[in-house]
């Protein structure tokens, strides 16, 4: 019998004969992205050049695969690779030559694009700070960890009627999105024993819905009889014929959300008799110590390890630079224990610091990324490079930061914006305190480039709701408002949620002056 590996290699080899008929045009672009997907791997608007998606496993990343990756970009003479919304790192540009050598390369190092697109489980977000968070209930890592592995051992077997996200939180502030996805289970404690909440049926885009919280606790030696039922769930009763309501939310719709419950016991009931997939996990803890800094920073964070530190970066719109990367590795060399944990915000957190080493990394990072959260706001990669991108969402993304820095705007008074350049909600624009989606509207007879303006969403677990709709605005005039809702809320001396919830007229008002 074939092992994983093997398997996967034919599939890369197949793929590239494909690819090159996709390239002379002897099969459509439709019946190339059945199968591209499938292998982590999208066509750029053109279709000459591809992206390659890696699965990084809840973005957990050692210092040698990091620097794997940055020999596959310079290799390749990219200039920066691209940190998504799901935890993985996105190499775009190159040829399908390129893109099947990456994969054949990646493969024997244990870095897979298998799954990573198409109707497959995606990577297993986890909250970033897992493990050193001091609020959390407790650390979710090795067991996001195990059920990338489950997705992973038989990933090419997989036959769903679309994509499929699994996520873990550790705690309340739900940085996985669990109250926003298919599967979600979120880190609690009940008389000192470890369990977790669980969440079915969510999802963003087109259509989003939160998800259902499960009338039961579950231990996590349980984990896998859940993943296995929403998943045998989802093939029996999803739509294998309706692309644009094959999402697990649609079943939900359909059955209703008690007879979904219903459904979804019997599921777990049938995989519990059939299966033994308990697990067992040994929590390992680290004792790394150092000193402390006095220093405040936005981006540096406390860990519940006393005398340690974790540090945000956050290249802008998520494309990190090979300079930047580069000093990366080369400060990694020199810090002892630490760890690069990839973020739901096109970011990473470089962890377990001891206050010289925070200092240092704060330093050697200074500006290099963003420092406000707006600075730090999340786009899609967008036109020109996405084939169902409508908007360019990098470029209205710089044009905003421009314009603060350009008015030496530096006060941190507006949180992320989260820039989606079509419907399909890739930044997560319909969980954020500002979002916008990209969309094309007749105006005066003539086609303009419009934003549509979404405010306070939210993800944590007891606050979750969708954002609401405040109408649409043309896109070059995104910056010149979002500053003057800037200037508004730091002369108030408020929040922006405390200016948003205290000020709605005004708000509407302003959004009326700009919207069309």
């Amino acid at each position: 019998m074939k092992d994983l590996k093997t398997i996967l290699l034919e599939e890369i080899a197949q793929f590239r004969e494909l690819g090159h008929k996709f390239l002379k045009k002897e099969v459509t672009s439709m019946d190339f992205k059945k199968v591209s997907g499938g292998m982590g791997v999208y066509a750029h608007r053109g279709g000459t050049e591809f992206m390659a998606r890696l699965r990084i496993p809840s973005g957990v990343i050692t210092s040698e695969d990091f620097k794997i990756i940055y020999n596959f970009a310079t290799a390749n003479k990219l200039s920066n690779v691209h940190l998504t919304t799901r935890q993985s790192i996105q190499l775009h540009g190159l040829s399908i030559d390129e893109i099947c050598a990456v994969m054949e390369e990646g493969l024997e190092k244990n870095i897979y694009t298998r799954g990573a697109g198409g109707n497959y489980p995606r990577n297993v977000s986890m909250s970033p700070l897992s493990g050193v968070d001091p609020e959390e209930a407790f650390d979710v890592t090795p067991y996001a960890m195990k059920v990338n592995q489950h997705f992973i051992n038989k990933i090419y077997t997989y036959k769903l009627p679309r994509k499929m996200k699994v996520a873990f939180s550790s705690g309340e502030a739900d940085h996985a999105h669990c109250t926003a996805t298919d599967l979600g289970f979120l880190a609690v404690k009940k008389n000192d024993k470890e369990f977790f909440r669980l969440f079915l049926g969510g999802g963003i885009g087109i259509n989003p819905a939160l998800s259902l919280e499960f009338d039961e606790l579950v231990e996590p030696k349980d984990i896998l009889y859940h993943v296995e039922a929403i998943t045998n769930l989802f093939m029996k009763e999803g739509d294998y014929e309706n692309k644009g309501k094959a999402r697990i939310r649609y079943i939900v719709k359909r059955l209703g959300q008690d007879a979904f419950i219903k459904c979804y016991k019997k599921y777990l009931e049938d995989e519990k008799k059939k299966n033994n997939l308990e697990i067992s996990i040994v929590h390992e803890e680290r004792h790394k110590t150092g000193v402390e800094t006095n220093l405040r920073h936005a981006r540096l964070f406390n860990q519940k390890q006393e005398g340690l530190y974790s540090i945000y970066f956050h290249p802008i719109g998520g494309k990190l630079t090979l300079d930047t990367m580069k000093l990366i590795i080369d400060e990694l060399d020199k810090t002892n224990g630490s760890e690069i944990r990839l973020t739901m915000t096109e970011g990473l957190y470089i962890r377990n610091l001891d206050g010289r080493e925070a200092e240092s990394w704060l330093k050697l990072t200074d500006n290099l990324g963003g420092e406000t959260k707006l600075e730090q706001s999340v786009s899609c990669i967008g036109v020109p490079i996405c084939q169902i991108g409508i908007l360019n969402s990098q470029n209205t993304l710089e044009e905003i930061i421009n314009m603060f820095r350009l008015k030496d705007f530096k006060r941190d008074v507006l949180p992320r914006v989260r820039i989606s350049g079509c419907p399909n909600s890739c930044s997560l624009h319909q969980i954020g305190e500002i979002g916008l989606t990209g969309k094309m509207k007749k105006v005066n007879g003539e086609s303009r480039n419009i934003f549509e303006l979404h405010i306070d969403g939210d993800y944590s677990v007891d606050k979750a709701r969708l954002a609401r709709s405040y109408g649409d605005l043309p896109q070059e005039k995104i910056p010149e408002f979002l500053y003057e809702l800037a200037q508004l809320i730091q002369v108030s001396h408020e929040t922006f949620s405390q200016w948003i919830n205290n000020n709605e007229k005004s708000f509407k008002e302003l959004v009326g002056e700009y919207s069309i």
